[in-house]
């Protein structure tokens, strides 16, 4: 006969060891999630098909024609979904770069950008790899050219060769990232400031002679590090490592650990959409409230991409 002793009964005056872990990390738990801002009307689509790929971020857009300019109610939804789901995909376009800058053209005038490779004409940038062209490394998450005064309002890409495997491409979702800070940490960034440069982001495949040239055309910035949308209302986050150099008014030390804590936000999987490639695919984000990342996971193979931005307003 076997007697299966009884559970040991914890004393009251026993105590629990210290599981410290670091400050600023990342923790499980229900993060809150909604697409829309507080009191956003949503509305059905009348003329496009909207297909949400994540509970926060991006949506598939079918029925749209992008190759002509588009009727103003079209132009309108699509504007709508953009505000409502961050970035756009439109499978199978296969836009010339012409047309691709007509789109971009109904929200606004066209970027030029001296640092990139020039495509067809100079509001066209191309992004060659595995193909001789000029190096640039996009993977980590940015916002685009933050370190401009007016930073770009939206960026519509084109895959024009895609590798074998691999060659995604991620967005986060800032807002999303903002209203899952801390609230002594939203406080803190109540009217708080940092500073955007060009040159850390460039630094890495740009030579000194050329950013020496550049850098007066380009001057660091100041942006809020909390944006405001200005036409959703919402608010976000607008820091990023490739040019965010610090926080005003901190000291090194400390501005280093809060950024450090606020860029790691882009990385939480819930706030994230990833695209899988085929040539003549279409992406439309809003730049204003998103970070995005291109992997860099197919060495050896081409992967042939063309954008084109749309200058933004400054943000406040």
């Amino acid at each position: 006969m076997s007697i299966t002793a009884p559970h040991p009964v914890t004393p009251q005056s026993a105590t629990l060891r210290e599981a410290r872990v670091p400050e600023g990390g990342l923790y499980e738990g229900t993060r809150l999630l909604r697409p829309f801002p507080e009191g956003w009307e949503e509305r059905p689509y009348a003329h496009i098909e909207v297909h949400p790929q994540t509970s926060v971020i991006g949506a598939e857009i079918r029925g749209a024609d992008l190759t002509r300019p588009l009727e103003p109610a079209v132009r309108e939804e699509l504007n709508r979904a953009l505000l409502e789901w961050k970035v756009l995909f439109f499978r199978g376009a296969h836009l010339t770069p012409e047309q691709q800058a007509g789109f971009a053209r109904h929200w606004g005038e066209l970027e030029t950008n001296p640092l990139l490779a020039r495509g067809a004409s100079d509001e066209v940038a191309r992004f060659e790899k595995g193909a001789g062209g000029r190096p640039t490394y996009e993977n980590v998450w940015h916002t685009d050219v933050t370190f401009r005064e007016r930073p770009a309002m939206g960026a519509v890409l084109q895959l024009r060769e895609v590798p074998p495997v691999g060659g995604h491409t991620m967005w986060a979702d800032m807002a999303a990232a903002y209203d899952n800070l801390p609230e002594e940490v939203r406080e803190r960034l109540d009217g708080a400031s940092a500073v955007h440069d060009f040159i850390p982001g460039f630094a890495r495949f740009t030579t000194r002679e050329k950013l020496i040239e550049l850098q007066d055309e380009f001057p660091p910035v100041e942006h809020p590090v909390v944006r405001i949308h200005p036409e959703s209302g919402r608010k976000m986050l607008f820091v990023n490592t490739s040019f965010t150099t610090h926080i005003v008014g901190m000291d090194r030390a400390e501005s280093d650990r809060l950024l450090a804590e606020l860029v790691r936000q882009a990385h939480v999987p819930e706030y994230q959409v990833r695209f899988s490639w085929q040539p003549g695919d279409i992406a439309f984000w809003d730049n204003r409230a998103t970070q995005h990342y291109a992997l860099f996971d197919y060495a050896g193979h081409r992967r042939v991409a063309e954008r084109v931005a749309i200058v933004g307003d400054r943000p406040f």
